[in-house]
């Protein structure tokens, strides 16, 4: 029995020692793992690494061997190949919702699955425009508690905030727990939502998870949903803005086509309005990134209806114009940098 399980343990180090030190380009030799093994207090004869690298084999374990001088064994196919841990590795850098020390430690996990040599490969930054961190550690933990909680269809407490200019929480409805049933969670602008019904407003609402504190999963069933979808809901809101819903329709020139499918997708219709334009009718919700996005594509695209839209954004363009034109010099007269 005991003979058995040294065997056992014996095939364990050998396997586990493969896969931390040998890649393709660095085979272990037999004298390297008869070290290893006696740093274990394991005796092994030459034959019997022959025989154990054979079991390994059996076991699934990917075990190549290279003849001649510099030879050994090596792990050949793994899990995940050098590209695919590179790319995860990228995204976890440049992911905006992990804290520096959350993606330091998913990078140290991701570089445990290849070889020691091959993970210094991994050991690189990721430049990304503008990007900055979360500060709040507890996401990470957050998003777990919020999946659980959808698929047992529970209700959820929370406390909600915002940082003020001294970079310090500032709990909003003083501090009191909302309660929501949570629908799903949205991934938009780089930022992780959740969205669901919340019971004080009586209404579907989404809240950022890297601003939510003390989430409690409650033992109270959850509402209803009714159809309610995450691609809906994330298409109608720009931006993960809260606003009016409504039926926007557009008339937009027509080489904005391929602007408008890529933002509200191909089911999008699109009627043609004579040899040059078409309309568009999306179910949205109006907010000021959606009035960003209209300025953007300039005279190529017009708000149509509902009226109060249309009056909003012609309110909207008139008060920054007019803020310009505040600061315009009189006609006539030039600006004291002119005159330099």
């Amino acid at each position: 029995m005991a003979q058995s399980a040294n065997y056992k343990r014996k095939l364990l180090i050998l396997a586990r020692f493969l896969l931390e030190r040998s890649d393709e380009d660095h085979p272990v030799s037999r004298q390297e793992m008869q070290e290893e093994l006696k740093r274990w207090g394991l005796a092994a004869e030459r034959k019997s690494i022959y025989d154990d690298m054979e079991q390994l084999r059996e076991l699934g374990l990917d075990v190549q061997a290279r003849r001649g001088r510099g030879g050994g064994w090596y792990v050949g196919a793994r899990d995940f190949e050098l590209a695919e841990l590179k790319l995860l590795v990228d995204a976890v850098q440049s992911s905006r919702f992990l804290t520096r020390r959350k993606s330091d430690a998913l990078i140290q996990k991701l570089e445990g699955l290849t070889s020691i040599h091959l993970a210094r490969q991994l050991q690189r930054q990721v430049y990304v425009d503008r990007r900055v961190k979360t500060m709040n550690e507890s996401i990470f933990y957050n998003v777990d508690k919020v999946q659980g909680a959808i698929a047992a269809n529970k209700v959820i407490t929370f406390r909600y905030f915002e940082y003020n200019a001294a970079r310090e929480r500032v709990f909003r409805r003083g501090g009191d727990k909302y309660r929501l049933t949570p629908y799903g969670l949205i991934w938009d602008s780089e930022n992780y939502y959740l969205a669901g019904w919340d019971e004080l407003r009586e209404e579907v609402r989404h809240y950022r998870v890297d601003k939510m504190a003390d989430i409690v999963v409650s033992a109270k069933a959850g509402h209803p949903r009714e159809g309610w979808t995450a691609e809906g809901y994330a298409r109608r809101h720009f931006g993960m803005f809260a606003g009016r819903p409504c039926q926007l329709r557009l008339r937009c020139e027509n080489r904005l086509a391929g602007v408008v499918i890529d933002r509200f997708g191909l089911e999008v219709s699109l009627v043609p309005d004579g040899p040059d334009h078409f309309t568009a009718s999306v179910d949205l919700v109006v907010s000021p990134p959606l009035w960003g996005w209209l300025f953007g594509l300039g005279p190529g695209v017009e708000v149509r209806s509902p009226s109060w839209a249309v009056e909003e954004f012609a309110a909207r363009l008139e008060e920054v114009t007019a803020l310009y034109r505040a600061g315009k010099p009189p006609e006539g007269e030039k600006s004291g940098a002119a005159e330099e």
